[in-house]
């Protein structure tokens, strides 16, 4: 287990392990003879101090890290479960996520389904300092390719739960990353081509390439709004996207 030192505490993780993830793993013959080892570990509703917590929550707020170490499952990169956000109320797209790499290298995959049909599929390679959007309605897996831990934190709205259930059923995201490249999930059916996208380090929010996303609470917390509120910045997703 990866201890974590975060505001002058230990840190207790939430662990993934193998036996968590068996659904969504590609290679089903390595999985065989797999042990139930740790795969990744997440440490939830961090703060640096007692008044860093109090304006996360009261912006309703989440900041989270998490450490995937290098491993290979067979003959896929380590990765994690994948997941949806559910709609915000009173409104019709879904909750938004950002994260930053702290340390290695990510690869962010993107997938937006519309009645069980795949329309969009992107991937985000991010390396240290890198900011990236998760914008509405996309599912979300994050591999870890290199040899070297992957340390990431995100700030997410804090009042939901994410929905692993669908990629689950469907036996993963609609790609896989192996160690040869990239191969489609037959699960899917018809699956559009990748999507190569940049990391969205964007001013107009102070999403900057190194500069640290943990400080935009002291900064100017109204800068992280389009977590919860993300029906007023459909401009945003539309640059992380790509179609402007």
């Amino acid at each position: 287990m990866v201890r974590l030192e975060f505001g002058g505490k230990t840190a207790e993780p939430s662990v993934r392990r193998i036996d968590d993830v068996r659904d969504v793993i590609y290679d089903k013959r390595w999985l065989k003879n797999a042990g139930n080892f740790d795969l990744y570990y997440m440490y939830r509703d961090l703060s640096l101090s007692k008044r860093d917590n109090d304006i996360i929550k009261k912006n309703g707020l989440r900041y989270d890290i998490t450490v995937i170490p290098p491993r290979v499952l067979g003959s896929e990169y380590v990765k994690t479960a994948g997941h949806y956000h559910p709609l915000v109320p009173d409104a019709k797209m879904s909750y938004v996520e950002v994260y930053e790499v702290l340390n290695g290298e990510a690869h962010y995959l993107l997938q937006k389904c519309q009645n069980n049909d795949v329309r969009d599929v992107v991937l985000i390679k991010a390396g240290r300092g890198d900011k990236v959007i998760i914008p509405p309605d996309y599912g979300h897996v994050t591999i870890n390719p290199s040899n070297k831990e992957l340390r990431m934190c995100n700030w997410v709205a804090r009042d939901f739960s994410s929905i692993y259930k669908p990629m689950k059923e469907k036996g993963g995201a609609a790609y896989f990353e192996l160690v040869t490249g990239f191969v489609k999930n037959e699960n899917y059916g018809n699956v559009p081509e990748l999507r190569y996208l940049r990391p969205t380090n964007f001013s107009e929010v102070e999403l900057r390439k190194n500069k640290e996303m943990y400080g935009l609470i002291r900064e100017d917390p109204t800068l992280l709004e389009f977590l919860t509120k993300p029906q007023n910045y459909e401009w945003l997703f539309e640059k992380v996207l790509g179609n402007e």
